[in-house]
């Protein structure tokens, strides 16, 4: 999940913005636990199809 969309229960603003203690620590938390954590949901996808096409070229190379 990304933080861009959730909203602090502390101050009532997005977590994004940082605007209060508990704002900026829950976004440094949620920045560590995944180095995927920043991309949207397009990269990821895309990520995954090279990956994927990667893999498939690699096994069509070792059967030829």
């Amino acid at each position: 999940m990304t933080y861009d969309r959730l909203v602090c229960a502390n101050c009532a603003a997005p977590v994004s913005e940082g605007r209060c203690p508990v704002c900026r620590a829950n976004r440094e938390r949620l920045q560590q636990e995944s180095p995927f954590a920043g991309l949207n949901p397009t990269a990821l996808i895309a990520l995954l199809a090279v990956l994927i096409a990667a893999v498939a070229l690699v096994a069509a190379h070792q059967t030829a």
